[in-house]
């Protein structure tokens, strides 16, 4: 679940930086995983950043997509809206947990008892 919290995170974050704003986010959940889009009116795609200087913020999120996301890309928007929607997809968590072993016996963290 952090994992898809951070790739959400990381999509609208960049819309907000590079394309004046997200225009729309939608989650799609299926069988297969889950797949997230994010739309702005920017026709310009995502472009990873050169190589900078790593102690300043920024330039790492299309890093993350790829190290996370199982896959993701970016599509011009159709019809009446300019600009595109980047998406995302992460698998389901029964195949993400076959990919991360688990915790060891007492690293859960526990939830308080109401």
């Amino acid at each position: 679940m952090e994992d898809v919290l951070l790739l959400v995170s990381e999509v609208v974050t960049n819309a907000c930086l590079h394309a004046g704003g997200p225009r729309e986010l939608v989650l799609r959940h299926s069988p297969g995983g889950l797949r997230v889009e994010v739309s702005d009116d920017s026709p310009e795609p995502p472009r990873r950043r050169p190589p900078g200087d790593r102690s300043r913020p920024g330039g790492h999120g299309l890093i993350v997509l790829a190290r996370l996301a199982r896959s993701w890309g970016a599509e011009p928007s159709g019809g009446a809206f300019p600009g595109k929607t980047v998406w995302l997809e992460v698998p389901p968590p029964a195949v993400a947990a076959q990919s991360h072993p688990p915790a060891p016996d007492g690293a859960r963290g526990s939830q308080p008892s109401q």
